[in-house]
């Protein structure tokens, strides 16, 4: 477990990354704007974008990106094409065709990350409020053999009380929150909530790590976490009214599975002071 929560930011790391034309002349613009989400990992970095991975950077190769977000159409000029027509090409330079890598990564996202990242691109912890969005796609180790390592959505930071909360994001149209039995997200908030109880004291070293680098490259000063909250905060989004009164209500608000689990439903316009103050159901 302690591996998955390093949040390493080396000198070599940090002097690679502010000597490219990438990062000085587009990713730096684009993060103090909001527009990508700067994430640490165990010495390396990743840009996110729209729900996408836009790059990962790391001191040994540099920059990468998926090869479906730099592969480009040639005759962009034309709306239709024939067969004959249809050729792709790769981009063959990040700086240069970096709006364009932009464009493919938001396309590629599917409607879950989109609505998780309208969360991080106007509550990051460049922003003011008080509680931020400190880092998204967190690891988590899987329990039990075959099991798939897991991944938490989002993590948020109280700067006032010092404390970090993790949240899981779902899609209403997510299988994962439906069940007339047991929904399966149940069972990953309660693995979730297992880990951070026992790995408490590396999840705040860690993260006391990362915002000590995000301080030193953006000029920040946000304070050290101290603690972790215990529950694990369910997000349900993306429905309309009548889905709201109608299966939501029977079948997640009033569905004794629930009970004794925090859970924020709103269909869009997600702040972290309302899913900081999830109700336990």
């Amino acid at each position: 477990m302690k591996r998955n929560f390093e949040r390493k930011f080396g000198k070599s790391l940090n002097d690679k990354l502010k000597s490219s034309d990438l990062w000085k002349i587009h990713l730096k613009k684009d993060c103090e704007k909001q527009k990508v989400f700067f994430a640490i990992r165990n010495n390396d970095i990743g840009f996110y974008h729209n729900g996408g991975r836009l790059f990962h950077f790391d001191k040994k190769n540099d920059f990468k990106t998926h090869i479906k977000y730099a592969a480009v159409i040639e005759n962009t000029d034309k709306d239709y094409l024939t067969e004959k027509e249809l050729k792709l090409k790769l981009i063959s330079d990040f700086s240069n065709n970096y709006e364009r890598i932009k464009e493919n990564c938001t396309l590629y996202s599917g409607i879950e990350a989109q609505g998780i990242s309208k969360i991080y691109h106007k509550y990051s912890y460049l922003s003011n409020e008080d509680i931020v969005v400190l880092d998204i796609e967190v690891s988590f180790e899987a329990i039990g053999k075959g099991q798939k390592q897991n991944r938490i959505d989002i993590l948020l930071f109280n700067k006032k009380n010092k404390t970090l909360k993790f949240i899981e994001a779902k899609h209403y149209s997510n299988k994962e929150i439906w069940s007339k039995t047991t929904p399966k997200v149940i069972g990953q908030i309660e693995k979730y909530e297992k880990q951070i109880k026992k790995n408490e004291n590396e999840i705040i070293i860690a993260y006391s790590n990362y915002i000590n680098a995000i301080n030193f490259v953006f000029n920040l000063k946000l304070p050290l976490p101290q603690k972790i909250e215990d529950k694990v905060s369910l997000l349900i989004f993306g429905f309309d009214d009548d889905q709201k009164k109608g299966r939501l209500q029977k079948l997640i608000l009033k569905n004794l599975k629930f009970k004794g689990f925090q859970v924020y439903c709103k269909k869009d316009k997600i702040s972290p002071k309302a899913l900081w103050n999830s109700k336990i159901l």
